[in-house]
Order: C-alpha cells, then sequence, then structure tokens
C-alpha cells in the first residue's frame, strides 16, 4: 500500500508541476497540407496571366475545321467547298462581332462626374426634367435632326377644324 501511495503522490506532484509550467502562447496550429489546399492556392493563369481577359481571344489559335468531301459530314445540297465557304463565312462574321465589342469594352461613365454634373449635389431641378436624371443611352430615330417631311402633331385643335363628314360603314354600298 505504501508504494501505491508513492506512486499516487508522485503523479499529483507531476501533474501540479505541470500546471505551473509555461504553456504554448496562443491557439495550436490545425494546418495540414491536405490536397484541397493544394488545389485551391494554385495559380492557373500562371503561364499566361492575361489569357482570360476579354478580348484575348485574338491571341489564342482558334480556328474552324477543314471539312473533307469523303471523310466528314456535309449538310445535303450543299458541296464540300461550299459548306467550307459558309462555315468560314459565319467564323469571319462572329471575329468581326467579337472585335467590334472588344473596342467597346472597359468604357464607362464615373460616377461622381456624371452626378455633379446632373446637379444632384446642388438642386432638384434633374427630378423634374423629362428624363428625371436618367442619361439616355441611344434612341431609335434621331430626333435632333428631323427633316421637315416628317409630319408633326399639331394637336387636338387641329383635329376640331377638320370637320368633313365621314359615312358611316356599310355593308352596302349606294
Amino acid at each position: 500500500k505504501i508504494n501505491n501511495m508513492k506512486f499516487i503522490t508522485l503523479l499529483s506532484l507531476v501533474g501540479v508541476v505541470a500546471s505551473f509550467a509555461p504553456q504554448e502562447a496562443g491557439r495550436p496550429s490545425t494546418e495540414i497540407n491536405s490536397l484541397f489546399d493544394n488545389i485551391a492556392n494554385m495559380d492557373l493563369f500562371a503561364p499566361v496571366k492575361d489569357q482570360n481577359d476579354y478580348g484575348a481571344r485574338s491571341k489564342k489559335k482558334l480556328a474552324v475545321g477543314k471539312i473533307n468531301s469523303g471523310s466528314s459530314y456535309v449538310p445535303a445540297g450543299l458541296t464540300a467547298d461550299e459548306y467550307n465557304k459558309l462555315r468560314n463565312a459565319e467564323a469571319a462574321k462572329k471575329k468581326a462581332n467579337y472585335d467590334k465589342n472588344v473596342k467597346k469594352a472597359g468604357i464607362f461613365i464615373d460616377y461622381t462626374d456624371w452626378y455633379i454634373k446632373r446637379g444632384t449635389d446642388n438642386s432638384q431641378k434633374w427630378a423634374k426634367s423629362v428624363t428625371k436624371g436618367h442619361e439616355m443611352a441611344k434612341t431609335k430615330y434621331d430626333w435632333q435632326n428631323i427633316g421637315s417631311a416628317k409630319r408633326v402633331y399639331r394637336g387636338a385643335a387641329a383635329a376640331e377644324k377638320d370637320t368633313t363628314k365621314k359615312s358611316g360603314f356599310s355593308f352596302f354600298k349606294k
């Protein structure tokens, strides 16, 4: 029994000494070099940094495949040469449209400048305008240069002057 008592006393002394020993500051690290961390930290665009920028299509080697008369699908009613010509024309049209849109990319109105120009910071005149402070991007017609050949609405007064009696509708003309 004395050995048991000595052993228990020794364990309690070790426990008391360990409780007063200096401890590691902060939280212990739980970092594990996992597969997910390795994949999530990869820079997939490292070889070519601008490969995914808008307009980068022109730098890539994109081409329409060549149609061969014996081994490729050719729609009924077309020859392989006609189909190649059609596909190339469609690709050129697509490229022209993309290039047109790339030229327009990145053109924005600075909100602060627009806000000051509208006068929002000084008065409420913008709220009484026809556009209610909106800036109209484009319209279907050119309203600035309306020619004299166009008919202009003259209002209700002009409609009242037209007093010619119109005959009513009839299935039987007399």
